[in-house]
């Protein structure tokens, strides 16, 4: 039903925009050159009107939806029928009903349960009706209330950008309260697993076993929460990655500026960011299908042990996937270098090396600091190739061969499962979050530094 009404509203405004158009030419007589703006503005007017309005209607009626229809299942059950339920016990209440109402059926439900499954799925069938209705009326008053302003002398134009300006505004504020929000959470729960674990332990622990009992004689590691060698694998394996794809990629984005003719370049340059779209999982099977075996082969052959999961592996693959990062955008900032300083250059006497390393690299800085740290970020946040390749054990070690874990992996690993997030296990995973998150914020932090720093220099 949603797609069905959406589709009914985008067919709506776009068929006001012309109704909206032609109105305003037949207002003159067709002499467009007597209105105000130009018939277009008008066409937009009136489509804005039947189209926003209609849409946001249809997104609060999603967002209130759920919870009205459950209060309202809640208030027809038969007296008594929630009493001496905690919140938990009344969520699985609803769930029972509404699988029942969709037809899984894991058991005999009893007759309070039947009957609240059919009033729930009536109430969902007049519920979308519902919404149909009151969000085509909505479409239809916005036509009627545009329509009647279109005239010669209304300016459609002014009244199309205050509309635009009002929806540039409002992704603003939603990508704004969408960052506090995350940030919200992350800091409140954070703040929840601090007043269970010392901050100090945390930080500062070198052993980190988050496993807890959560019933009586589970023999688990007690509960250590000692971050450490979380952080060690996380900068280790980005290390390892960034190694690998830095030199790689920026020597690549060099000759393909620089060197290769346009045939080899428009060649080599798809195959480079081709490496982007390959799934991560598919990178993880590479990792410990073919890297981490021929590596551990290679290290019996001259002597050293390597484990079948270890930081050089991930790391080396990682760094693989994440070349395209760097040379897709370091060859588009050095590209964006002006000619003049090119040319420049060599009228000095300087050679295409020199060119290269003393105007191109530092001018394209900007740029190429962009690309890095999309790099760095993306290691830093990779979890499919670690846990394949480099496994989940948290161990302290400067060893790349030798098996370490990171903070995502152990973020999917702590809220994997149904426990409640009401203990330090699960916690656990917020804080490290929030250190995930301030560790981002001071390498954009950096990068803006070093941005600004040679902008003022070469612009």
């Amino acid at each position: 039903m949603l797609g069905y009404v959406l589709l009914l509203i985008i067919v709506l405004a776009a068929a006001s925009y012309f109704f909206g158009r032609k109105r305003a030419v037949a207002s003159v007589g067709g002499r467009q050159q007597e209105l105000h703006s130009r018939p277009n503005y008008h066409g937009a007017y009136v489509a804005a009107w039947v189209g926003i309005p209609s849409v946001l209607l249809v997104l609060m009626w999603l967002l209130l939806q759920g919870a009205v229809i459950d209060n309202l299942l809640l208030w027809s059950l038969p007296p008594g029928t929630t009493d001496g339920l905690n919140a938990g016990q009344v969520s699985l209440l609803l769930s029972e009903i509404k699988s029942v109402a969709a037809g899984n059926l894991f058991s005999e439900p009893s007759l309070v349960v039947r009957e609240a499954a059919e009033r729930y799925h009536s109430w969902q069938i007049i519920a979308r009706w519902a919404m149909a209705a009151v969000a085509l009326s909505i479409a239809l008053l916005g036509l009627v209330f545009a329509s009647r302003r279109i005239s010669p002398e209304f300016r459609a134009r002014h009244g199309a950008e205050h509309i635009l300006s009002g929806l540039m505004i409002a992704c603003s504020l939603i990508a704004i309260l969408t960052t506090l929000g995350i940030v919200l959470s992350l800091l409140i729960e954070a703040l929840r697993f601090f007043d269970r674990i010392p901050a100090l332990e945390f930080f500062f622990g070198l052993n980190w076993e988050p496993q807890i009992p959560i019933r009586e004689g589970q023999v688990t590691g007690g509960g250590a929460f000692g971050a450490i060698p979380v952080f060690a694998g996380t900068f280790l394996i980005a290390l390892i990655a960034m190694t690998v794809a830095t030199p790689i990629g920026l020597y690549s984005a060099i000759y393909l500026t620089e060197y290769a003719n346009p045939k080899v370049r428009a060649v080599i340059k798809p195959l480079l960011e081709l490496l982007a779209g390959i799934p991560t999982v598919v990178y993880g099977f590479f990792a410990v299908l073919t890297v981490a075996p021929a590596m551990r082969e290679f290290g019996d052959m001259i002597g050293v042990p390597i484990a079948p999961n270890s930081a050089l592996a991930a790391g080396g693959v990682m760094g693989i996937m994440i070349i395209p990062f760097i040379s897709s955008l370091s060859d588009d900032a050095i590209a964006a270098v002006p000619r003049a300083m090119r040319d420049g250059s060599y009228a000095m006497g300087a050679t295409k090396g020199e060119t290269i390393t003393k105007v191109l690299l530092p001018a394209a800085l900007p740029g190429i600091m962009g690309g890095i740290l999309l790099a760095v970020s993306r290691a830093i946040g990779e979890t499919m190739i670690v846990v394949m390749a480099a496994g989940i054990i948290a161990s302290l070690t400067a060893n790349p061969l030798k098996p370490v874990t990171t903070v995502t992996v152990q973020i999917v690993t702590l809220l994997i499962g149904d426990t409640e997030f009401d203990n330090p296990k699960t916690l656990a995973a917020f804080a490290l979050g929030l250190v995930l998150f301030l560790a981002t914020l001071g390498l954009n932090i950096f990068a803006l530094h070093i941005v600004r720093k040679y902008r003022e220099q070469y612009e």
